[in-house]
């Protein structure tokens, strides 16, 4: 299956990509469905299963859902427009999205939590329902919200993800082992094989100013965290601490107060930036996840500001390679919480930073695989267990690790030659193993790990 830049790496709103964004985007797929009968419909109702259910409150679910059947996008979300029409619906009652007629609508009756057992295909799943003027189901379709903003139908996950109808690509990779024989025999990178199947879906001039946005918002993304605190919403009453870190690393600055290792610090600072911005329900990109979303900027942002001869024109080739490394664990394993844990999320992340700092830092594709594989490998088995079912703890500081993570692996890598025993294809499929064997409470249910072993008020 083709996975573009553009499916790894998506402009939304947090918290969550699986549990926020993918609920919207459900629902206004829903909205063209019904678009699409032959018959009025009166009302509509969603009822939320699985993982979306047990953390859905925490992660804005009912609220993405709800803001999705009012025809809001996570591309083109207005947080005042949203609160706005939030305020309406509660005393209104009724959505009329573009192209459809009034459609009834109570938001504290109509958006349904199910605790029972999650639907079958994947833990986060939900029906939406089109209703008749008598408020009786006419119409339904079932969704799976299956991480990084990927929303799938009943049918389409049944049939199966690689399926790919689009113009042929001249480098379809499956796997590392393909990718590193694809390099060889072509002499080109990673990024330049991934711009290449780029270019056979969309025009040069699109893909350009498409990596250019995803920089932009990433890093505004950053900035904004860098100078704002307060509390984070939500009742675990969490104080944002990039501002205040950025704030004594800066007062630091050529006064030899900084040891060595505080180049981490930064390195922190920049992730815990953009994830607090996230648990705020601030504009963010998935990368590969609004949960992982720190990552990968923060690298490029350490990158560009700390590294000698660091440019900003390369950008593009650190985000072509992650998006390929990432695209590989997605197709052979996950990046969903709900599905592998955290190691899919904040691992994944690790991984595809690690592999775009050491392409941007002269690595050959041997090397670029094998920071891949170091970061991934050392997220194995780590559990997504968020306190009160919210993107905070331990996702906020889990990003600055992950961040961290990812330099040292394309740091080690750099030092050898790219040989290595444990090859990328090995550690993603033990990623996947790992994940179905790992217990339901460690899978973003909020049932398990430190969710239930630190009070959440």
């Amino acid at each position: 299956m083709f996975l573009s830049v553009f499916d790894m790496f998506k402009v939304g709103v947090g918290p969550s990509s699986s549990h926020t964004m993918g609920p919207m985007v459900a629902a206004a797929r829903f909205l063209d469905h019904l678009r699409a009968q032959p018959f009025r419909v009166y009302g509509v109702r969603a009822t939320l299963y699985g993982s979306l259910a047990f953390t859905g409150v925490g992660h804005a679910t009912d609220r993405a859902t709800i803001l999705g059947l009012s025809g809001f996008l996570p591309d083109t979300y207005d947080h005042d427009k949203a609160e706005a029409e939030l305020a309406r619906l509660a005393a209104d009652h009724h959505v009329t999205p573009d192209g459809l007629e009034q459609l009834a609508f109570h938001p504290k009756e109509d958006v349904i939590f199910d605790y029972g057992p999650a639907l079958p295909g994947h833990a986060n799943g939900m029906i939406l329902h089109g209703l008749d003027a008598q408020g009786d189901e006419i119409v339904t379709q079932t969704y799976f919200s299956i991480g990084g903003g990927f929303v799938l139908t009943q049918e389409e996950l049944a049939q199966g993800e690689d399926v790919d109808h689009g113009p042929t690509i001249p480098f379809p990779f499956h796997t590392a082992a393909e990718m590193l024989d694809m390099a060889a025999k072509s002499g080109k990178s990673i990024a330049q094989m991934k711009r290449a199947n780029e270019l056979a879906r969309m025009p040069g001039a699109d893909l350009d100013a498409g990596l250019a946005r995803i920089w932009q918002v990433m890093n505004a993304c950053i900035d904004r965290g860098l100078v704002s605190d307060g509390i984070l919403p939500g009742g675990l009453n969490v104080k944002r601490r990039a501002k205040g870190i950025h704030d004594a690393l800066e007062a630091e600055r050529g006064l030899n107060l900084s040891a060595p290792h505080t180049i981490n610090d930064w390195m922190s600072t920049y992730a815990m930036a953009v994830n607090e911005e996230n648990a705020a329900g601030g504009q963010v990109v998935t990368a590969p996840t609004n949960g992982a979303a720190g990552v990968v900027p923060a690298v490029i942002r350490y990158w560009l500001d700390h590294v000698p001869g660091a440019v900003a024109s390369k950008v593009p080739e650190f985000l072509l390679t992650a998006a390929a490394i990432g695209g590989l664990i997605k197709y052979n394993a996950s990046i969903s919480g709900a599905e592998c844990g955290c190691q899919a999320e904040v691992g994944s992340a690790s991984a595809m930073a690690a592999a775009g700092l050491c392409a941007v830092m002269g690595g050959s594709v041997a090397q670029v695989e094998n920071a891949a594989e170091i970061a991934l490998e050392h997220h194995l088995g780590m559990t997504c267990d968020p306190v009160r079912g919210l993107v905070q703890v331990p996702c906020i500081e889990r990003n600055g690790l992950g961040a961290i993570k990812a330099v040292s692996a394309a740091s080690l890598s750099l030092r050898g030659d790219g040989t290595h025993l444990v090859p990328l294809d090995a550690a993603i499929e033990t990623m996947r193993q790992t994940g179905e064997d790992m217990s339901e409470k460690y899978k973003e249910t909020a049932l398990g790990g430190l969710a239930v072993n630190v009070p959440n008020c």
